[in-house]
C-alpha cells in the first residue's frame, strides 16, 4: 500500500497534466488549420479530453478522499502535487470539475450552434484556451502562476467577444471590459507581490502553514487583501464597475455561456482560494460585504423589470455574484462555494436555453392566489422554516443573517401559488419550499469538508449592521413588490431600476470614451432604452 498509493497519485496527476497539453496543443493546431475536415476531429478530440479531464479530476477526488481514511496515504498525494506544482484540496477539484463539466457541455452545444457561422474556427482555438488557463488557475499551488493564468484567462475570452470582429458595438464592449481587466489584472498581480514580501514564497501551502503557525498582521497583508478584494469586485461585475457585462452580450450564446458561467465567478474562487493567509476578518472583507451586498439588493430588483432574456440573465449574474461576495465578506466560505458551483451549472443552462425560454414565455401566466392567501401561505412556510433554524442553528452555522435570507427564500418560493390549485397541491408546494433547508444542509455537508477550517473567523460588530442593513432593505423592497406592484412610488422605483439605478454611468462613460478612442470610432453610439441589444447613432 507504501507504493501504491505514490504510484497512482503521480499516475492520476501526470495524467491530468497531460490533458491539459494536449488542450493547448488542439487550440494551435485548430487555429492554424483551415482544413474542414481536420477542424471537425479537432472539435470531436476536444469533447474527449474534456471528458478525460473530468473523469481524472474525480480520480484525483477519489484518491484524496482515499488517502484520508488510510493511515497516511493521504500525504502520498499532498507529496506528489507538490512536486508537480498543484494544489489538490476540496476546492480545487470541486472547481476543476465544475469548469472542465460546463466546457464540454457548451463545446458540444457551440458545435452545432456555430455550424456554417464564419467565427466557427476562431471559436475552438480561444475556446480551448479559456478552459485550460481556468483549470491551471484552479489546481497550481504557485501565486504567480495563478496570476499569470488569471491575465491568460481575460486575454482569450477578449478573443472570444470579439468573435465578430464587423461590429462596432461587440469591439467597443470588448474593450470595455478589457480596461476593467486589466485593471483588475493589477490588483491581482500586486496582492500576489505584497502577499510574497509578507510569507517569502509564492508557494501557497508554505503561506497557509505560516499563517496557522504564527497568526500575523501587517500593512502588506491589508493592503494585499484590499487590491484582492478589488480584483474580485471588478471581476465579478460589481456595481458601479457592472456596464461591461450589460454590454457584450452581442457575442454568440456560447460565449455569454461560457463568460456567465465558468469566468465571472473567478472573483470568488480567488477569495476562496486565498482567505487561510488572512488572519480572520480583514478591511478586503469589508470590501466584499459593501459592494457585493449592495449589488446583490441592486441587481436582484433591476433584474425583474427587463423583459429581454438576456438582460434579465446579465442583471442575474450581478446579483449571484454579489451575493457569493457577500457570503464570503460574512466569512461563509462553504456557503459560497456551494453559490459558485450551482450558479455556474444554473446559468450555463440559462443561457444555452435562452431560445426555449423565449418560446415558453409567450405562453399566457397562470393567475396567481389572491394576495391575502399568498402571504398565508408564505407566512406559515416561513415560521415553519424559522423554528427549524431556531431548533438547529448549526444548520446555517448559527449565522442569523443565512437564517433570514433562507427564511426569506422559503417564503417567496411560495409567493407564486397560482389560482385554483388544490389546497393539498398548496400543501405540496409548500412543503416543497421547506426542504430547501434540509437540502442546503445536504450540500452544505457535502461541501463542507472541501472547506479549509476557519472556526476562528469573528465578525466585528459592523459587519453584523452591514448585513442585516442589508437584508432590511431587500425585504423592505420585496413587500413593496409584493403588496403594491401598481402603486406611483413603485412605478417610480420601476422607471429607476430598470436603468440599474444609473449608477454604472460614470465608470461606463469613461471606459466607453477610452474603448471609442482606441478603436477610433468616429461616433459613439448608444442603446435605446429597454431595447438593449438595438442600437443607434446619437444625433
Amino acid at each position: 500500500m507504501n507504493f501504491l498509493m505514490p504510484a497512482l497519485a503521480h499516475l492520476a496527476l501526470g495524467l491530468w497534466l497531460t490533458i491539459l497539453v494536449c488542450l493547448f496543443a488542439v487550440a494551435l493546431f485548430s487555429a492554424r488549420s483551415r482544413d474542414t475536415l481536420k477542424l471537425n476531429h479537432c472539435w470531436r478530440l476536444a469533447s474527449r479530453l474534456l471528458t478525460a479531464s473530468m473523469l481524472t479530476t474525480v480520480a484525483i477526488g477519489v484518491l484524496l478522499v482515499a488517502g484520508r481514511l488510510l493511515s497516511g496515504g493521504g500525504l502520498a498525494l499532498e507529496e506528489a502535487a507538490l512536486r508537480l506544482g498543484l494544489y489538490t484540496d476540496g476546492i480545487a477539484i470541486w472547481m476543476a470539475l465544475m469548469v472542465a463539466f460546463i466546457g464540454w457541455a457548451i463545446l458540444r452545444f457551440a458545435e452545432n450552434y456555430l455550424r456554417g457561422d464564419p467565427g466557427r474556427e476562431r471559436f475552438l482555438p480561444w475556446f480551448l484556451t479559456t478552459i485550460t488557463c481556468v483549470l491551471i488557475l484552479a489546481f497550481t499551488n504557485n501565486l504567480l502562476v495563478l496570476a499569470g493564468a488569471w491575465v491568460g484567462v481575460s486575454l482569450a475570452l477578449h478573443n472570444l467577444l470579439t468573435l465578430y470582429p464587423d461590429r462596432p458595438q461587440a469591439r467597443i464592449a470588448a474593450v470595455q471590459k478589457f480596461i476593467v481587466s486589466r485593471t483588475g489584472d493589477v490588483f491581482v498581480i500586486g496582492g500576489v507581490l505584497l502577499l510574497y514580501h509578507h510569507y517569502g514564497t509564492f508557494r501557497l501551502p508554505e503561506m497557509t502553514a505560516m499563517q496557522a503557525a504564527t497568526p500575523s498582521d501587517s500593512t502588506a497583508l491589508t493592503t494585499a487583501a484590499i487590491l484582492l478584494a478589488l480584483a474580485a469586485v471588478l471581476k465579478c461585475a460589481q456595481i458601479p464597475f457592472h456596464g461591461w457585462l450589460l454590454r457584450v452580450m452581442e457575442a454568440p450564446t456560447p460565449v455569454s455561456a461560457l463568460l456567465h458561467a465558468g469566468v465571472i465567478n473567478l472573483g470568488g474562487f480567488l477569495w476562496l482560494r486565498l482567505f487561510p493567509v488572512f488572519d480572520g476578518f480583514t478591511a478586503g472583507h469589508m470590501i466584499l460585504l459593501v459592494v457585493g451586498g449592495t449589488t446583490a439588493v441592486i441587481a436582484v430588483i433591476t433584474m425583474m423589470t427587463h423583459y429581454s432574456v438576456k438582460h434579465a440573465l446579465a442583471w442575474s449574474t450581478c446579483a449571484q455574484m454579489g451575493f457569493m461576495l457577500f457570503e464570503i465578506g460574512m466569512g461563509a466560505y462553504t456557503l459560497a462555494l456551494l453559490h459558485l458551483l450551482a450558479h455556474s451549472v444554473y446559468k450555463a443552462h440559462s443561457f444555452l436555453a435562452a431560445g426555449r425560454t423565449v418560446r415558453v414565455s409567450a405562453v399566457a401566466l397562470f393567475p396567481e392566489l389572491p394576495l391575502r392567501s399568498r402571504l398565508a401561505w408564505a407566512g406559515a412556510t416561513a415560521t415553519l422554516a424559522s423554528l427549524m433554524l431556531a431548533w438547529q442553528p448549526w444548520l446555517v452555522e448559527g449565522n442569523p443573517v443565512f437564517g433570514v435570507l433562507l427564511v426569506l427564500a422559503v417564503a417567496s418560493a411560495t409567493m407564486g401559488m397560482p389560482r385554483g390549485t388544490s389546497a393539498r397541491a398548496r400543501a405540496r408546494i409548500a412543503g416543497l419550499a421547506l426542504l430547501l433547508v434540509p437540502l442546503y444542509t445536504v450540500l452544505h455537508a457535502l461541501l463542507g469538508s472541501a472547506v479549509p477550517v476557519h472556526a476562528t473567523f469573528v465578525l466585528p460588530g459592523s459587519a453584523w449592521v452591514v448585513g442585516f442593513a442589508l437584508l432590511a432593505v431587500l425585504a423592505m423592497l420585496s413587500l413593496m413588490i409584493a403588496l403594491a406592484p401598481r402603486s406611483r412610488l413603485m412605478a417610480s422605483l420601476y422607471r429607476h431600476f430598470s436603468h440599474g439605478l444609473y449608477l454604472d454611468m460614470p465608470f461606463d462613460q469613461l471606459t466607453r470614451r477610452l474603448a471609442s478612442q482606441a478603436l477610433n470610432a468616429p461616433t459613439a453610439l448608444a442603446r435605446v432604452p429597454h431595447h438593449p441589444f438595438t442600437m443607434e447613432e446619437k444625433a
